[in-house]
């Protein structure tokens, strides 16, 4: 039995932005029918912020994977299998091992990531091994990981799949057309997490890429918002051991540092730097007001908020800001058992359980 795919079916974003992106019919589409993220309102966090505000989360926890890195994973595994590649390898503190086994072994590839050791959430490493992927965890931190797979990239027969690789940026930029194209336009802020940096370096040419088209007119100014543990671009300096439970984004050198820093300055942008604490307040509110599962570090986003609505940032102003979550909760199952209270216990009987309630 066969089932016809309809005309208005999602194709995957580089079938959807192909115009926008360096493909041609010769590239492969190595899809798992990436991206068409949702745009959702805020109804709780949002009006806290600020009277005038409007905030959108732009849900990345609900691609294939479970995070924004399969936008960019598409198409760095779709232009390696164009130019012959048998394997990929790549750095990873979690969801981009995930997302490179996962479209590695759709293409029928190998894949090798090398994981810091007693770094990596539990539904990550869970993701890679289930996708095949040779997995080492190596005995350092992101950086040491970096490190390692840029020296072998250069030298052997794999390619790189880090955010170093350019066409992961390609793909990673079309969350930014995917807001425009939802809100009818650019927001006016744009609130992302930063570890690696290549996530708003990538949505800053996503946002330029459509004004230069035409299709906008403006751009947003960037918000980037770093663990306090991790926050080599707020300090100015790279963190030798950085430190935060929001793994994600637990990197001390980051790869796009440059490119991030160009987008903060061409965007008149801010970069800060949100405690452990308040990641996790955030995450909290996330889950409980607004229904959004996300893994911590996508929490850094609106933690950021708050902290600039606390400094009196949005005071006055009517505006429209959206914030990228950038991974599913169930990327970290241990800190959501870890912060949550302990289920309670009764008997197997009706009265028992009503009167818990009050009922």
């Amino acid at each position: 039995m066969s089932v016809e795919v309809g005309a208005q079916a999602w194709p995957g974003v580089i079938e959807h932005y192909a115009r926008f992106l360096p493909v041609s019919e010769a590239t492969p589409r190595i899809t798992l029918l990436e991206g068409n993220t949702p745009l959702i309102p805020s109804v709780k966090v949002g009006p806290r912020l600020g009277v005038g505000v409007r905030l959108f989360f732009k849900y990345e926890g609900l691609n294939p994977t479970a995070s924004f890195k399969d936008r960019g994973m598409t198409m760095a595994v779709s232009k390696a299998v164009e130019e012959g590649a048998e394997c990929t390898i790549c750095a990873s503190t979690g969801n981009t091992s995930a997302s490179a086994a996962a479209y590695s072994a759709r293409a029928g590839i190998q894949s090798v990531v090398l994981i810091p050791h007693g770094y990596v959430a539990l539904g990550k490493l869970a993701q890679a091994l289930a996708y095949g992927a040779r997995t080492i965890a190596v005995d350092g931190d992101f950086d040491d990981c970096l490190r390692l797979v840029r020296d072998i990239s250069d030298s052997y027969p794999v390619v790189l799949v880090n955010s170093l690789n350019p066409y992961r940026l390609e793909g990673q930029k079309t969350a930014a057309f995917e807001v425009c194209d939802w809100l009818g336009g650019p927001p006016d802020f744009h609130a992302l997490p930063v570890g690696n940096a290549g996530n708003i370096t990538s949505y800053w040419m996503g946002y330029c890429e459509y004004r230069e088209a035409g299709i906008t007119d403006r751009r947003p100014r960037m918000l980037g918002f770093q663990a306090k543990g991790a926050a080599p671009i707020v300090l100015g300096r790279r963190v030798d051991r950085p430190e935060t439970l929001a793994t994600a984004i637990r990197i001390g050198n980051p790869a796009r540092w440059k490119e991030a820093q160009a987008a903060l300055d061409e965007s008149d942008g801010i970069i800060r730097a949100v405690s452990d604490d308040a990641i996790i307040e955030a995450y909290q509110e996330l889950a409980s007001e607004e229904g959004i599962f996300v893994e911590p570090a996508s929490a850094a986003s609106i933690a950021g908020l708050k902290r600039l609505a606390a400094e009196g940032f949005f005071e006055g102003r009517e505006c429209t800001v959206v914030a990228t979550l950038t991974g599913h909760g169930l990327k970290d199952p241990d800190r959501a058992i870890e912060v949550a209270p302990e289920p309670e216990r009764a008997p197997a009987q009706v009265d028992a359980i009503v009167e818990m309630l009050g009922l």
